[in-house]
């Protein structure tokens, strides 16, 4: 079985990234360069991304190495030099990264990171950079919409085995817990990054006994206090049995939830909820799962459904309905002098940058520039080496904390119009008309 891992890591990148650093190379381009990692849009469905997925790309920056079996295999492919090679089995990542820390809101336009590099590093890590800070801004943006539909009810991620690959298995765990996920099925992500674990049982289960109230009884046996399953058969009946149990056992056959994983949640949470209480069960909590989403869940909330917390698999771990984000790793600044291109539609802010948050919306400035409000992008790494490193708990808390400060409308589930204020600052602007300037008179065909 064949992983990614430190050593063959340098490989998971596109050809082209390793093409053009040879140019480079060979053309003895080895100024600084700045590139600006951002999202060109909002998905139509969202209102905010949350950032994420910056531990693991300082985690490959630092670590990146060329070692013999990657040189090997590249001298392999016939397509670049001795010289080259010679010179990747030197090069490590010495440049310098300023990020908007995980756990914030972004909009569109922000660098969400910049690396600021010897032109040829800065550009071998783009492809693995903007791999890592897709996936978990993708999650962790979608994990925010499914715990404020849950608005207040515990959420716990069930996504694993539909998740694209194990590797996105694993990293939507950590988003989804950024993001105020509870907790996860994933066992592997609760030893990694110390998130709380949790789970109940399958229909399996139940179906591998002669009959419901033997695995019901074998269960709680074993797990006092055990999530039991009720819907395999018939889930009313399920809940009857249950309570005759809990009335046979006593303190023995305690349970802490009921799990509702098909059928009509509404309606059945209630008959459930019911029957529980008749039976002076009210302490048994119901736990609601089978193809959720933030809107089902929204629903089911606004509805007074007396469902105490949710599971949430595939629509959650694949981000259904936004599973891909516009977003560009792009060159802003090479020698010192701002760049840009003139692309339609594909616009490219040139220079360096800060974002300032304040009261009423975000201002994308110059770098040097100073506007009201807080400056988002900060250092994280300095010479190769991060001077940011997180606990995954004060991430989760920020994420809290910054989604609260937003606009009320930005935390509902449809379209806001009009959307988060942005601008452009007008320094920012008025360089990007120059560079734009510049470009178009040295394109002009010679008269």
């Amino acid at each position: 079985m064949t992983w990614v891992n430190d050593s063959n890591a340098p490989l998971l990148t596109d050809l082209y990234q390793l093409k053009m650093a040879q140019a480079y190379f060979k053309e003895g381009l080895a100024g600084t360069a700045a590139f600006d990692l951002y999202v060109r849009r909002l998905p139509p469905a969202r209102s905010f991304l949350l950032a994420c997925g910056l531990d693991d790309a300082l985690g490959f920056l630092e670590r990146l190495c060329f070692d013999h079996g990657v040189l090997d295999h590249l001298a392999e492919l016939g397509q670049f030099s001795s010289d080259f090679l010679e010179w990747l089995a030197h090069t490590r990542f010495t440049g310098d990264v300023y990020a908007i820390p995980e756990g914030t809101p972004v909009f569109a336009d922000e660098p969400i990171l910049e690396v600021v590099a010897p032109l040829a590093e800065a550009q071998l890590v783009e492809t693995f950079v903007t791999n890592q800070i897709h996936l978990q801004t993708v999650l962790a943006s979608k994990g925010t919409r499914v715990v404020e539909a849950a608005a207040g009810r515990p959420v716990v991620d069930f996504s694993l085995r539909r998740s694209h690959g194990v590797d996105a298995g694993l990293k939507a765990a950590r988003a989804f817990y950024v993001a105020g996920v509870a907790s996860t099925s994933n066992v592997l992500a609760g030893r990694v990054y110390g998130i709380p674990v949790s789970g109940t049982m399958a229909h399996s289960y139940v179906q591998a006994h002669e009959d419901e109230g033997a695995a019901f009884r074998e269960f709680l046996r074993l797990y006092p206090d055990g999530v039991v399953l009720v819907d395999t058969y018939d889930t009313l009946g399920g809940v009857r049995r249950l309570i005759a149990l809990a009335r046979e056992l006593g303190e023995r056959g305690r349970v802490s939830a009921i799990r509702l994983d098909s059928g009509d949640l509404e309606a059945l949470s209630r008959a459930a909820r019911r029957e529980l209480d008749e039976a002076g069960l009210g302490q048994v909590e119901i736990f609601a799962s089978g193809g959720l989403d933030e809107h089902s869940i929204d629903a089911l909330v606004r509805s007074s459904a007396p469902i105490d917390g949710f599971g949430v698999g595939t629509l959650l771990g694949v981000s259904a309905d936004a599973p891909v984000l516009d977003m560009v790793y792009k060159l802003v600044e090479y020698d010192g002098r701002g760049r840009t291109k003139l692309s339609a539609d594909k616009r490219v802010l040139g220079g360096r940058k800060q974002v300032f948050r304040g009261k009423t919306g975000d201002v994308i400035a110059k770098a040097d520039e100073h506007h009201t409000g807080r400056g988002l992008l900060v250092p994280v790494m300095r010479s190769g080496r991060r001077v940011l490193d997180e606990p995954l708990e004060v991430i989760r808390d920020r994420a809290r904390r910054e989604i609260a400060a937003l606009p009320e409308r930005c935390r509902s589930l449809g379209p806001i119009d009009p959307p988060y204020p942005v601008e452009v600052s007008c320094a920012l602007s008025q360089d990007q008309e120059r560079l734009r300037d510049e470009l178009t008179k040295r394109s002009l065909p010679p008269r």
